[in-house]
This record gives structure tokens, C-alpha cells and sequence, in this order.
């Protein structure tokens, strides 16, 4: 026997360590609570989905828990065909598209050169931005100046008002004070300016958190409704939850009195609500996937420093 196959026969054999059971039993515990509380989010959505694809007598009569009862398409069909749906579908995507693009523009580059110690009244400058998170003048003196600047009625007051969120500032600003200030100072001495600087040195390197903020301006545009309820009352300009909000509360199935008669005798306001709800949680559903991997990255690296 060689010497290498001597060694490796009195070589002992390392055993995995056995996880204790009181250990495992809590690894259980978490996982079955973690389990049962996606399943209660998860169940509602099912349940829409299933009153979506159901039928009218098993819709009306309650038969429909997690399984359509009854396979139709026309519900989804009716909602598609309805000019107030489609125009306010069209609203909040123009919206959503424009106020994140603006608010994560004008979002990064206040943060820039907050994130810079050399800036004269720093300090005082993110006392100020502060200060407006948390507080504000209120709802009417809000209305008043939207008024007086005659924006009530026009797509613009949905979105102008919330250009500049200073949490989220706060977060990019984090971010750029944790790149390395060589990365600057090698561009300046090839004379490179600040603007040039920002945007071809520091955003590049900065996708995870701009992805990461441009998810939550999405977010927020599309799913807002009470900027629309306070300041518009145009229907051709209400977006996309303003007009569930309206179809939600509504209980008298409003929204079936337009359109396809034929259509809507073969659906039900319950079946209308749950197909549009659907519908509009789509757009979220589609771009998130995009963004995921860069999700959890920005967020903590933004946040690190403070």
C-alpha cells in the first residue's frame, strides 16, 4: 500500500453535524407560519380570478371559491370593449410612464450633490428637505395652490406634486456617498464636468438603486387614486384606480349600464370588478419580474449609511 493510500485510510472522516431537534422544530414553525400567511395573500387573488372566469348564476348564487364554476371569457371580454376602462387604463399608463421618468430624474439629481460634503449648507439643505416629509401644509391650502396655478382638471397635477420624494432622494443620495471618490477625481483630471460625471461615470454604476426607485414611483402612480379623487373630476382624465375605486363603490353596477347590453346579461358587477381588478394589476405584474434582481440590492446598499 503506497504512502498516500495509507494516509488516506487514517485520515478520519468528518460527519456532518446533526441540526439539534429543537432547532429543526423551530425551521418548521417558521416555515408553515411563512406558508400560511403567502397562502392568505395569495387566496383573495385566486378568488378573483375565479369570479373573473365564472359564470353568472354560479357568480350570483356563490358557488365560486377558488375554481371557476361555469368557464367564460366573456366578462373579460366586456371590460375590454369599454371605452371608460380603456381610456382610464390609457390615463394611468401615460402617467405612471411620465411621473416616474421625471420624479427619478429630478430625484437623482438633487441627490447628487447632497451626497457631496464640499456642497455649501448641506446640512442645512437636507434639514429643509426633511423637514417637508414630515410635514406638510395640508389638503386645502394643497388644493389652493393647485387652483391658483390652474392645474385642477389636467393630467399634470397627478404627478407634478410628487416629483421630488425626499425618502427615496435619501436612499439615492446613501447610495452615491458609498462609491468611491477616486472614481470622480480620475474624471475630473481627464476633465470630465459634474454633469458629465454623473451621467456617465456614477449612473451607470448605480443601476440597482434607480431600478429599485424607479419600482417605487411606479408603483405609486399607477395605484394612486385620492390625488384624482381631490383634483379631478373630468372623466375623460380619471386613471385607472379612480375608476375602480368608482366601480368598487358603486353598488348599483353603473358601469353594466354602458356598452354591450348582450354582453352585460351574461355577466355580473362581481364578475366586472374582479375581471377589471385583474386587469389592472397586470402592468405592475409585467415590469416587476424586470426589476427584481435589482430590488434587494439597491434598497440595502442605499441604505447602509446614513
Amino acid at each position: 500500500m503506497s504512502n498516500g493510500a495509507a494516509y488516506a485510510s487514517t485520515k478520519p472522516v468528518k460527519r456532518k453535524k446533526q441540526t439539534p431537534w429543537p432547532e429543526q422544530l423551530f425551521h418548521f414553525v417558521n416555515y408553515m407560519v411563512f406558508i400560511l400567511i403567502g397562502l392568505t395573500t395569495l387566496l383573495p387573488f385566486v378568488n378573483l380570478i375565479s369570479k373573473s372566469l365564472s359564470s353568472e348564476s354560479a357568480v350570483i348564487s356563490g358557488q365560486v371559491n377558488l375554481f371557476p364554476v361555469g368557464f367564460q371569457l366573456e366578462t373579460y371580454a366586456y371590460v375590454l370593449k369599454n371605452e371608460m376602462f380603456l381610456n382610464s387604463f390609457k390615463i394611468s399608463i401615460i402617467l405612471t410612464i411620465v411621473g416616474t421618468f421625471l420624479s427619478l430624474f429630478l430625484t437623482t439629481i438633487t441627490a447628487y450633490p447632497l451626497s457631496k460634503p464640499r456642497l455649501r449648507g448641506r446640512k442645512w439643505l437636507l434639514l429643509i428637505f426633511i423637514f417637508t416629509m414630515l410635514f406638510s401644509g395640508g389638503l386645502i391650502p394643497m388644493y389652493l395652490l393647485m387652483q391658483n396655478l390652474n392645474l385642477i382638471n389636467t393630467l399634470p397635477v397627478l404627478f407634478l406634486p410628487a416629483l421630488v420624494n425626499v425618502y427615496n432622494m435619501l436612499i439615492i443620495k446613501n447610495y452615491f456617498e458609498g462609491l468611491p471618490e477616486s472614481l470622480e477625481e480620475s474624471a475630473k483630471i481627464d476633465g470630465a464636468s459634474n454633469l458629465r460625471i454623473l451621467f456617465y461615470v456614477i449612473l451607470p454604476l448605480s443601476l440597482p438603486v434607480l431600478a429599485t426607485i424607479a419600482l417605487f414611483f411606479a408603483v405609486y402612480f399607477w395605484n394612486d387614486y385620492f390625488a384624482a379623487m381631490i383634483y379631478i373630476t373630468n372623466p375623460s382624465l380619471k386613471p385607472m384606480q379612480l375608476f375602480l375605486k368608482e366601480l368598487l363603490v358603486s353598488s348599483s353596477g353603473e358601469f353594466l349600464k354602458q356598452g354591450n347590453v348582450d354582453a352585460a346579461m351574461n355577466t355580473t358587477p362581481q364578475s366586472i370588478q374582479a375581471a377589471s381588478i385583474l386587469l389592472a394589476t397586470l402592468p405592475i405584474l409585467v415590469v416587476y419580474p424586470f426589476l427584481q434582481k435589482y430590488f434587494v440590492k439597491g434598497v440595502l446598499v442605499g441604505s447602509v449609511k446614513g
